[in-house]
């Protein structure tokens, strides 16, 4: 039996994706050298402002995080014509734009995380790094780089 494309999955998932949102500024969105793709920062397209534990909770973080997850397979969708073409997530790096105190910024990354998996299977699954950020471009509540390796 054939395993379920990703369109398939995000389908099944009631999901839509929005366009692919243009870089922010004179950069490129997406960059593909020796097999990957290193995809730009994303954040959430609702364009929300605000820290996590001051302004937004750690369930809105979540969201959030899902949400520029939806921002991030809209411009692999834009970039390669099918999700298909990605063997696997490698790395994912989250900032998420938080007050000191706030102690639960891998909770707000699950949020992006999860919907990878969703997506791809065990494909999604990646290595990671979130930091707490003091500051985020526009006042987004996170931004989200990632790499992903390609099929040949």
């Amino acid at each position: 039996m054939s395993e379920q494309t990703p369109e398939a999955r995000l389908e099944q998932l009631g999901i839509t994706l929005p366009a692919a949102s243009p870089p922010a500024a004179r950069y490129a969105n997406y960059v593909i050298a020796g097999g990957l793709l290193f995809l730009s920062g994303k954040g959430p397209s609702s364009r929300p402002k605000g820290k996590l534990g001051k302004e937004f909770t750690t369930e809105e973080g979540y969201r959030f995080a899902r949400q520029t997850g939806l921002e991030v397979l809209a411009v692999l969708q834009d970039a390669l014509g099918s999700l298909s073409r990605i063997k696997r997530v490698v790395k994912v790096q989250g900032f998420v734009n938080a007050d000191p105190a706030f102690e639960e910024p891998h909770k707000v990354l699950d949020g992006f995380s999860e919907l990878m998996h969703e997506v791809f299977g065990e494909k999604g699954n990646h290595a990671r790094s979130v930091l707490g950020a003091s500051t985020l471009r526009d006042g987004l509540p996170i931004v989200v780089d990632s790499i992903y390796e390609l099929e040949d």
